[in-house]
């Protein structure tokens, strides 16, 4: 009898832990091509893994013995939403997903966002982050027009930031992301690509998300980055604000505490360069990666 009480509370344990295991919010999910060295490609604020659709093409083709891992994060473009910090459970589910696929130190591909979550695992999880491409992404995004801001006026800036997208109705919000992505992409059916995930993101993720954005600064944090860096920028849709110079200069001076960084502006692309400058993209990143 007493076996049979400890069998079933045995039982009864695993199953309890299999349950809670499973119900486990996935803050991504994941789409694999490829054989070959691993590298992970994390797309930005509301946009689908699908975005690096031509550069998993070319960086994981046949003949590359490469092997993409594709995420899409939770809440973005169709992609159910999951409570609590977005990204502080992407970054720790990856470093998971890492160590359970025995990936070692894959490298990693961020753009935008993403590209701040690929800083991230760097610093914080830099035995399992191999060489990183940040695509258009900078390290305090808030800190471009006043490079002395407090973490406190990043705060409020984040929670303002918060509160007016809060305020807005369905149809103005609908307008303002248009126009936002009218200004990332050139041709007009990128941007219909990129606003269509939008519109399929919950919404509240995507405020959630870039208020953590808004608010963050690692310019100091990635002196800890140990895996060697390319940052790739743009600055053409912004020429009528500041001149090429002056926005190189702004990269060079958020990364300049990462040992070594590599640092390189498209000459033509907006903000979505693999859609924008694919070519030149795809050779910086082979280039690099070699």
């Amino acid at each position: 009898m007493k076996r049979t009480l400890q069998t079933l509370i045995l039982l009864s344990t695993a199953l309890l832990a299999g349950a809670s295991q499973a119900a486990a919010p996935k803050a991504f999910t994941v789409e694999v091509t490829g054989q070959g060295s691993p590298l992970i490609l994390i797309p930005g604020l509301a946009s689908s893994g699908e975005v690096w659709q031509a550069t998993v093409a070319r960086l994981c083709g046949p003949q590359a013995a490469r092997q993409c891992h594709v995420l899409t994060l939770a809440g973005f473009a169709g992609v159910a939403p999951i409570e609590g910090d977005l990204l502080a459970q992407a970054e720790q589910q990856l470093a998971d997903y890492i160590g359970t696929r025995k990936l070692g130190q894959p490298a990693i591909i961020g753009h935008s966002l993403g590209g701040f979550l690929a800083l991230k695992m760097a610093i914080d999880h830099p035995a399992q982050t191999g060489r990183l491409v940040i695509v258009d992404s900078l390290p305090a995004l808030s800190a471009t027009q006043l490079p002395s801001i407090t973490p406190e006026q990043l705060q409020a800036m984040s929670q303002q930031m918060q509160a007016a997208m809060r305020a807005q109705d369905a149809a103005t919000a609908s307008a303002s992301q248009r126009r936002t992505v009218a200004a990332m992409a050139s041709a007009p059916a990128d941007v219909e690509r990129i606003v269509g995930w939008g519109q399929r993101s919950d919404r509240e993720t995507v405020i959630n998300a870039m208020g953590t954005l808004m608010a963050s600064d690692l310019r100091q944090d990635v002196a800890k980055v140990q895996s060697p860096t390319l940052v790739l920028g743009t600055w053409i849709a912004y020429k009528d604000y500041a001149p090429r110079a002056a926005i190189e200069a702004t990269f060079q001076q958020q990364y300049r505490q990462l040992p070594g960084v590599q640092i390189a502006l498209a000459d033509t692309a907006r903000h979505f360069i693999m859609y924008d400058q694919p070519d030149w993209m795809f050779g910086q990143i082979e280039q690099f990666l070699r």
